[in-house]
């Protein structure tokens, strides 16, 4: 059987080209590109798609099953000022005796 290896994006800074490679993830990252530029390639991460399936996830229990409901913005109510603190005690002197 054929373990599937991971593709990667890499870019080039130099020439902006970006290319796929099929790679071990044991295998040290590529550091030169096509065009001859050495020490500019990067690698590129790319975003993942992942889906909710099954019960237990909250847009599957609590969606509604007709349209999304409409986003409506109400304005956060004014946090009331802070009430003045007590003056803080002294600190007990000890008695020099």
């Amino acid at each position: 059987m054929i373990e599937p290896m991971p593709t990667y994006v890499y870019e080039c800074s130099a020439c902006n080209k970006q290319f796929e490679v099929m790679q071990r993830i044991t295998e040290a990252p590529l550091d030169t590109c096509e065009c001859g530029s050495q020490g500019t390639v990067k690698r590129v991460i790319q975003p993942v798609g992942i889906a909710f399936k099954g019960s237990g996830f909250h847009i599957n229990d609590y969606a509604s099953s007709g349209s999304a409901p409409a986003a409506t913005s109400t304005p956060a109510p004014a946090a009331e000022p802070a009430p003045a603190a007590a003056p803080a005690a002294a600190p007990a002197t000890p008695n020099s005796e």
